[in-house]
């Protein structure tokens, strides 16, 4: 198996946070998914181009969840490392972990599902053809 990680460097600015540091926490979910899609680019050629080659409407989320575990001020430098740990049938769940210098600041999750049209209605889609393009990608990045 190959592993399927990346690190992304996020810039906190004013606005992303209040006075205090406290980050507004939508904010953490958005950054997790610019991290998700840095990775689909890094890995594949970027979400539109995965799922067209999937025949997928997208890549959706499913579940997520986030523990803070301490402030971001203005002018910070968040890394933000995403790893793929577990795929199922149907599913795929990615573990995000972000840091400032050392300090740990958000631990995240993101269950996912490829999916699909069907007719009117929406359906999961295999996950195995997405993880083949990934680690495929993943390979060609480690070469």
């Amino acid at each position: 198996m190959i592993e399927i990680v990346h690190e992304n460097s996020i810039p906190v600015s004013f606005g992303d946070c209040d006075p205090a540091g406290i980050v507004y926490y939508p904010n953490h979910f958005r950054w997790f998914d610019a991290t998700f899609h840095a990775l689909l680019f890094r890995h594949g050629e970027g979400h539109a181009a995965i799922c067209a080659g999937l025949g997928s409407i997208g890549l959706g989320l499913i579940d997520v969840g986030g523990t803070f575990r301490s402030p971001a001020v203005n002018g910070d430098r968040l890394d933000l490392v995403v790893h793929i740990v577990e795929w199922n049938a149907k599913t795929f769940r990615l573990a995000y972990r972000g840091m400032i210098g050392g300090r740990p600041v958000v631990e995240g999750f993101e269950l996912r599902g490829v999916f699909i049209r069907d007719g009117e209605r929406l359906r999961a889609g295999e996950v195995a053809p997405l993880r083949a393009i990934l680690e495929a990608g993943a390979g060609r990045a480690a070469s």
